[in-house]
């Protein structure tokens, strides 16, 4: 490539670098910056302090909470989103009668605005007219106060999650599993091999790719929910269902503590580039065949 080429390369790349920089690496320097900032008040300026936002963030029960809140809600919606969207991929590529329809019911959740979604579901979870527990009054079992109890308040919020994003997630798995070599399944039928052996020898090892791609999304959206808890909990009851993004806005916009919310905006990013380099660094190695 001569340099004229190259220079041609840069000038195309160029607007969407400048937007990347503009809305993205250069927000992220200033929260960085600011997490050793204190609160400006008033017409005093902020002054440096150097680690004592970390110092703080390390004693706030709090931040452990929501922290642990999040892990749990990353551990199990994206391997069930995962194992969801596979599924119904495989049903639904197969032959099946009126599976454009099975597909198109599958894939609604995801066009549905996020606040549509917790709205439906909040009809589902109310205590005293929600569908599921008349649902349950039908067998005689009391009903549960599903966002207002905090040992259910958290799985509540992953059943919605693992609903709204496996159609959406079904659609890749979809579009990879058409595009598998079928002279290896031919191979395989003619060797006698079972369902579950060609599942386990054929379709997921090619299928790898996509799911490393699948799963880099999840575990990002695991990372950025707020729409629905602003519906469903706002957190509640007593943080058992807030997570690490809603506890950055709650700081910044409900307490109007700046400097606590970089601080804690520094350390998700921290969480999100050891993720990302553990996907791209050492998952994506075992991932791709040639």
């Amino acid at each position: 490539m001569n340099r004229t080429q190259q220079l041609h390369a840069w000038l195309l790349l160029l607007p969407a670098l400048v937007m990347l920089a503009a809305f993205t690496h250069t927000p992220a320097v200033q929260t960085l910056l600011h997490s050793f900032y204190d609160n400006p008040m008033g017409g005093k300026p902020s002054g440096f302090v150097g680690m004592e936002n970390f110092e703080l963030l390390l004693e706030d029960e709090i931040f452990w909470q929501v922290l642990w809140n999040n892990t749990w809600y990353g551990l199990v919606t994206v391997p069930a989103s995962i194992a969801l969207a596979l599924t119904m991929a495989i049903w639904v590529n197969g032959r099946l009668e009126g599976r454009a329809i099975v597909r198109l019911a599958y894939f609604t959740p995801t066009v549905l605005p996020m606040i549509a979604v917790a709205n439906i579901w909040l009809f589902f979870y109310t205590p005293e007219i929600g569908l599921l527990n008349n649902v349950l009054g039908w067998f005689g079992i009391d009903g549960i106060n599903w966002l207002g109890d905090p040992d259910f308040a958290l799985p509540s919020l992953m059943a919605m999650t693992i609903w709204k994003e496996a159609g959406f997630f079904m659609i890749f798995y979809l579009a990879a599993l058409q595009g598998l070599d079928r002279s290896l399944y031919e191979a395989a039928a003619i060797e006698n091999a079972g369902r579950w052996q060609v599942f386990q020898r054929i379709t997921w090892p090619l299928l790898m790719p996509t799911t490393l791609f699948i799963f880099i999304n999840a575990l990002i959206n695991a990372f950025k929910l707020v729409d629905h808890l602003f519906i469903l909990t706002k957190g509640g009851p007593n943080n058992a269902s807030n997570l690490l993004l809603y506890y950055i806005y709650e700081n910044a916009f409900s307490f109007f503590d700046t400097a606590y919310a970089a601080t804690l905006t520094t350390v998700m990013l921290i969480i999100l580039a050891l993720l990302a380099w553990l996907q791209f660094g050492v998952l994506d190695k075992g991932v791709h065949y040639r």
